[in-house]
């Protein structure tokens, strides 16, 4: 049976102009980092792969903040998590795993699912780590492993790494920290805070689409890794990642065109300056942290350290999220997120990661107010558009 013509004339709203990719993840990728991947495609085993491999690996680590390897995977963030834990844990083991959200949950369940001995420290979502309780079940049992969600994009909320590593630095777990939503967005000094594994992913504030998984292995973690006790493992081996990374390859096929995307992004980032980066950042989720507050929508997160690449918005008690998110991409195409959680209805969620300017965020507002106002919410025309320009101006 042939395809009937009309389908092959539809065009989609999101190859519209209009549509503008507005989530916590993935991002939009800039015109030049999607060019990169229409280059040829490169023999994954030749000179010209392995040089860029090599080069992704030097423009990873001032952002990683670490001298250690590099190790590159086709898969999305959660593959990383499931392959941290399957080659730090042997059957069995225990592992404790901070949860401040629904990523938290997340590593919990992979942890379960690998047949580790999972206990939790739970923490109110929004709020900050209690790193005395993580502290204090340290001292009740061994473990093998703690985790713990770098930057929780479904709360907004930030862990303190440098307090959690200096608690781990000298005992015998591994950190492990889950930076996806985080990592070219937020500081990660992974060597200096004593972090021993940090997995990541391409497509958020590293501004490349979805399929290309990564992570960062210190010394105390890659002895963990070479012990013949782990996990069965095989795809997603370390120790067979790690010689193939000696040789600037990898042990099987990556997707070498979002290795290229990454190199162009990566050279965006640095080219940018890092430390700029994260300031742009900083400025760009206060404004609209700023902007929302003027038109009734107050800042979920209540951690002292808030996160700058996702702002997490209280929906009013008179409405849904869910209707805000729907009315966002009917009226403006502009897609934000809800939650598929506890938080369900509760919260929005809006990116503030990649590449990003003052006119992102401001169009932000200026739908948001939109929407609000068509779903019977009192607003203040300009109120938001406005609050947000004097946090703009005020801005370093």
């Amino acid at each position: 049976m042939g395809v009937h013509p009309s389908a092959l004339q539809a065009r989609p709203k999101e190859q519209a102009s209009t549509y503008r990719l507005r989530l916590p993840g993935p991002t939009a990728v800039p015109e030049r980092v999607r060019a990169a991947m229409a280059r040829p495609v490169l023999n994954h085993r030749g000179t010209e792969f392995r040089a860029q491999l090599a080069t992704a690996e030097a423009l990873l680590r001032p952002i990683l903040g670490t001298e250690n390897p590099v190790l590159f995977f086709g898969c999305s963030g959660t593959g990383m998590m499931e392959a941290a834990l399957a080659n730090l844990l042997a059957p069995g083991e225990r592992l404790l795993c901070v949860v401040h959200g629904q990523f938290g949950e997340r590593f919990a369940s992979v942890g379960r699912a690998l047949g580790a001995a999972v206990d939790t420290v739970e923490v109110p979502w929004g709020e900050g780590i209690d790193v005395g309780a993580v502290a204090a079940r340290l001292d009740a049992a061994e473990y093998r492993a703690v985790t713990v969600i770098h930057n929780e994009s479904s709360t907004g909320a930030v862990a303190d790494l440098a307090s959690l590593g200096k608690l781990l630095r000298d005992r015998p777990e591994v950190l492990v920290a889950d930076s996806v939503s985080g990592l070219g967005g937020l500081p990660m000094r992974q060597d200096e805070w004593g972090v021993d594994v940090v997995v990541s992913a391409s497509q958020k504030a590293l501004m490349c689409p979805p399929g290309l998984g990564l992570v960062s292995l210190s010394a105390k973690a890659r002895a963990a890794v070479a012990r013949e006790t782990a996990m069965p493992r095989f795809y997603f081996d370390f120790r067979r990642a790690l010689d193939a990374a000696a040789k600037a390859e990898t042990p099987f096929t990556p997707p070498t065109a979002l290795v290229a995307a990454l190199v162009e992004a990566l050279g965006m980032i640095h080219a940018e300056g890092l430390e700029a980066v994260l300031a742009r950042h900083r400025t760009l989720s206060d404004a609209l942290r700023a902007g929302s507050a003027a038109l009734g929508l107050s800042d979920f997160t209540r951690a002292p350290l808030r996160s700058p690449t996702v702002v997490v918005l209280s929906v009013p008690p008179a409405l849904d999220g869910g209707a805000i998110v729907r009315a966002m991409y009917e009226r403006h195409g502009t897609v934000i997120a809800g939650a598929r959680n506890r938080l369900a209805g509760r919260v929005i969620r809006i990116g503030t990661m990649g590449h990003l300017g003052p006119g992102d965020i401001l169009t932000d507002l200026l739908h948001l107010e939109q929407v609000l106002a068509g779903l019977g919410y009192p607003v203040e025309p300009g109120a938001g558009v406005a609050a947000a320009t004097r946090s703009l101006a005020a801005a370093p």
